[in-house]
């Protein structure tokens, strides 16, 4: 009931996925990522252990292909479910359940992968594809949104639209960007602008909060203050 693409920006080491459905709140159980050891989407019949206990063994050193064989075989409801991985070495690994709804199906590229089910057709995925391929001068987030607008120009979701989330990671163990649209009329439109949102002061701020290097951060607001607002200059 879903498509999703699961990314690594070759610039920047990031992981990312973007995801949309005719399905309430996505983004709530379909992306999984750990910092710097690979991305998972759990969708069609979702089961989020895939995305939890898939993750802990890439971190146990599992290639893509021994996670997606070990987690299909704990699970008798393997068929009507689907999932792709991605780990930091560019491998990928997919299963598509003989019970899920067509379109359904799953393609690789160049660090990336895409999956979908319930789809008005190949073509969703082909075109996300393309335009990943092709929007390569796009900073990342924006480089994943574009992918999926064209996969929805293509038909989408053959149900229709409700909702899409996208979710980035960095060095942190925790979230570069995570955005959600969990009921919406045009989903996608709105995952775009609040990305626009984003850039005009969370992703700068994000950068002076603590992190591994800096546990602290930066605690001084007009230090703050300061730096987003020459950020802010220096992109215009």
């Amino acid at each position: 009931m879903t498509w999703s693409i699961i990314a690594r920006d070759s610039s920047t080491g990031q992981f990312g996925i973007a995801v949309a459905t005719r399905f309430f709140a996505v983004g709530a159980v379909v992306p999984y990522i750990a910092a710097g050891i690979g991305g998972i989407a759990t969708q069609a019949l979702v089961n989020p252990y895939y995305g939890i206990d898939g993750l802990t063994l890439l971190r146990e050193g599992r290639n893509p292909r021994e996670v997606v064989e070990a987690l299909i075989a704990a699970d008798a409801g393997c068929e009507s479910r689907q999932l792709h991985i991605m780990d930091a070495g560019g491998q990928i690994a997919a299963h598509t359940g003989s019970e899920c709804v067509d379109w359904c199906g799953h393609i690789e590229g160049n660090g990336f992968s895409i999956a979908g089910n319930m789809l008005a057709g190949a073509r969703v995925l082909d075109d996300t594809a393309n335009t990943y391929i092709a929007s390569e001068n796009l900073p990342f987030p924006q480089r994943l949104i574009a992918a999926m607008r064209s996969g929805e120009a293509a038909g989408g979701d053959k149900r229709g639209k409700q909702s899409a989330a996208l979710l980035i990671y960095g060095d942190e163990e925790w979230s570069d960007l995570d955005l959600r649209v969990d009921d919406h009329i045009d989903p996608l439109a709105e995952l775009e602008r609040l990305e626009q949102v984003s850039r005009e002061r969370w992703v700068h701020f994000r950068k002076c909060l603590p992190s591994r290097k800096n546990p602290a951060g930066i605690t001084d607001r007009g230090i703050i203050d300061a730096g987003i607002e020459a950020a802010i200059a220096d992109e215009k």
